[in-house]
């Protein structure tokens, strides 16, 4: 059985996490998230800055909250 998923999948503060969308052949690399523990957000666009985005959630924000940072 499939499960149906929301329409959008933006973090939201009911629903705080990490998005990111691979680019095309039309559209760049995006990102977001929403912290779960202190509330920060933020959005980048293009594969260097999504990249960037990714390692600040990994390091400050998300997972860090539960575990101290990145082992």
């Amino acid at each position: 059985m499939f499960r149906k998923l929301p329409a959008d999948l933006r973090p939201t503060e009911d629903s705080p996490g990490l998005r990111v969308k691979g680019g095309t052949r039309y559209s760049s690399s995006q990102g977001d998230y929403v912290c779960g523990g202190c509330g920060a957000e933020d959005r980048a666009n293009g594969d260097t800055d999504v990249q960037a985005l990714v390692d600040d959630y990994t390091d400050h924000h998300g997972p860090a909250h539960r575990t101290g940072g990145r082992r």
